[in-house]
């Protein structure tokens, strides 16, 4: 019986063989194929020939024997079972050794991937706690600094630093590249806490900042507290891209290298869990050293003191993420990437503009991620006007902050937990709609205590509280429950959401909401609160305009998250329909032999052959 089997992979037999004879070793780029790490590896026999052992513990068998009647090949493929990443190991055909049904493997990345990602977030959170610190406490400025400073120093920073990191990308090793971005964020943090924050009292031009407010007004005290606490202005920057850069570029481009797909869904989820007990831990290590100035003696700046011992952390943990980086590039073996994946265009400003503009899905995808970081800005800022008056030390701060942090840790963690059970029970579209719906209903209650604290006033009083601490209890559940909302279902819905996409859209479309709507997310609100603080005076002047402004921009969010609902819903069908024609189609490949004939096993009851690119 004669056969035609489409190449896949790294073997490809002739449509019209000539015999068992014929059979020669193989050459040595076959060898050198067949020893590529975590390739699926094979076995070849014919009769009275060698038989080429397996090269790996889980092998991908392809049997090959001679049918001197018929002179065609029999061909059977035996697929092992899946998930299987060996290390070139040609003695054995033994499974690989796992631990809790996981295999060791797979268990060298995932563990200090693990620890990577816990100590990076560690650090995100003190680095974010203590950055509003800095720049919302300092004499001579405000919570009202935060709108111009996201807007005229960290956009310009976060696009400048882009097109740095992709001109290294072209000249740089991967390795390297980590390195040199760390590295540098590192030395800044230690050299921030230990020389510029001593200093900042002799860096900073407070007379210059001093006559140049008299001479414009207080309405421009946010630009000019830019200048006047530069330093603060610097490490605020600084912490931010930590979050954008270490996090979003460095450790999930290194995670999505090392491990397959399998792998991802797998134990991704298990990494936001992990990301929430750092933030619980690294909460309570804020509070406790915001604390220490009650130990210290008079005349001791105890919030220097503290800062100094958060930065060591800081520091520290920076460097045990270089050596689990390197621990991992050492002896962990790298997964091999199919060929045929296209690399990530380099997309310029008007270019991604224009796509975002062309493509409704990636229009609706790119709403969500705008949409949400104007309302949490509009809502946050005001939240820390209130903090800032209720706790002007920044101790007090500090420590309030710390508090913050843990508990949405333990507030994300639960929604975590119920997450899958709301993905599994009501799909896609209720998950993307429940983020906006809870920041709607608790930015109501927000700007509601705000605007109508008089009514509120007696029952306020008789729960021990005045109106601005009720005020920022109330900010601070709004934010804990919006950030756990997100990080819990609007993070997965958003990377979910490329999943069936083509190609060249899914590539095109993440660079374009890297360029442009992150920035524009976190600077949207930014400049709505610029216009209204430059146009009524101060930031308690336009709370009210603020609330309907949030109003009508979860109203658009909202409606793009159910029209992109549709659209996901609808491509995921038709992706599904392609998987089951691939595997319709699969099912053909096997050639059954005269002696299966005989024996009666027909090709369906053959095991399916997995691709070795399927990885």
């Amino acid at each position: 019986m004669e056969g035609l089997i489409q190449p896949r992979g790294i073997l490809s037999l002739p449509t019209k063989p000539i015999g068992a004879r014929t059979l020669l070793p193989p050459s040595p780029a076959l060898k050198q194929r067949t020893f590529t790490r975590n390739l699926p590896p094979f076995s070849l026999s014919s009769n009275g020939h060698t038989k080429f052992q397996s090269f790996h513990r889980n092998p991908l068998k392809i049997s090959l024997s001679h049918n001197e009647k018929n002179r065609g090949f029999i061909c059977k493929a035996e697929a092992a079972a899946a998930g299987g990443s060996g290390d070139g190991d040609s003695s054995s055909i033994a499974a690989t050794p796992n631990i809790f049904g996981v295999e060791v493997t797979t268990l060298k990345k995932i563990i200090p991937l693990g620890l990577m990602f816990f100590c990076i977030l560690f650090n995100y959170t003190i680095l974010r706690d203590t950055k509003d610190v800095l720049v919302v406490t300092a004499k001579g400025s405000s919570a009202e600094i935060i709108p111009f400073l996201k807007t005229w120093v960290n956009l310009p920073m976060a696009i400048g630093f882009m097109l740095l990191y992709t001109k290294l990308s072209n000249v740089l090793s991967k390795k390297a590249l980590f390195y040199t971005v760390i590295i540098p964020f590192i030395a800044y943090f230690g050299a921030f806490g230990f020389v510029m924050y001593p200093l900042s009292n002799m860096i900073h031009p407070e007379a210059l900042a001093d006559k140049l407010l008299a001479t414009l007004g207080p309405r421009f005290m946010g630009p000019l507290a830019i200048l006047r606490i530069w330093s603060f202005c610097l490490f605020y920057v600084m912490a931010e891209l930590w979050g954008s850069v270490v996090v979003s570029v460095l450790f999930w481009g290194f995670a999505n290298q090392i491990t397959t797909v399998d792998e991802a869904k797998k134990f991704y989820p298990l990494f936001g869990l992990g990301a929430n007990v750092a933030l619980i831990f690294s909460g309570r290590t804020v509070k406790y050293f915001s604390n220490m100035r009650k130990n210290l003696g008079p005349g001791v700046d105890g919030w220097a003191v503290s800062l100094k011992a958060m930065m060591s952390i800081v520091v520290g943990m920076g460097l045990a993420i270089c050596f689990l980086y390197w621990w991992v590039n050492r002896y962990v073996p790298l997964p091999t990437r199919s060929k045929k994946k296209k690399v990530k265009p380099q997309m310029g400003m008007m270019e991604s503009l224009k796509f975002l503009v062309s493509s409704p899905y990636i229009r609706d995808l790119a709403t969500l991620v705008v949409a949400y970081g104007i309302s949490i800005n509009l809502v946050e800022v005001t939240w820390k006007s209130k903090l800032k008056a209720q706790f002007p030390s920044p101790n007090e701060y500090s420590a309030f902050m710390g508090d913050f942090s843990t508990c949405t840790g333990i507030a994300t963690f639960t929604m975590m937990l119920l997450s899958q059970y709301v993905f599994n029970k009501y799909g896609w579209g209720v998950a993307a709609k429940i983020t906006p719906t809870v920041l709607l209903l608790t930015g109501v209650a927000f700007f509601s205590l705000i605007l109508f604290g008089g009514p509120f006033a007696p029952l306020v009083a008789k729960l021990g509280m005045t109106p601005l601490l009720a005020a920022v209890y109330v900010g601070a559940l709004q934010n804990i429950f919006s950030k756990s909302a997100k990080y819990s279902l609007f993070d997965p819905c958003k990377e979910m959401a490329y999943i069936p996409l083509d190609e060249d859209t899914k590539v095109k479309g993440k660079a374009a909401i890297d360029v442009v709507c992150n920035p524009l997310g976190k600077s949207g609100g930014a400049l709505i609160q610029q216009f209204m603080i430059l146009t009524f005076g101060s930031l308690a002047s336009s709370t009210p305009y603020l609330g309907v402004i949030l109003l009508g921009i979860v109203t658009a969010w909202l409606a793009a998250a159910k029209s992109l609902e549709g659209q996901f819903n609808t491509l995921m069908s038709e992706e599904e329909l392609e998987k089951e024609m691939e595997r319709a189609a699969s099912l053909k490949i096997p050639v059954v032999s005269s002696e299966e004939a005989a024996s009666g096993e027909s090709p369906s009851q053959l095991p399916e052959t997995s691709s070795p690119n399927g990885i």
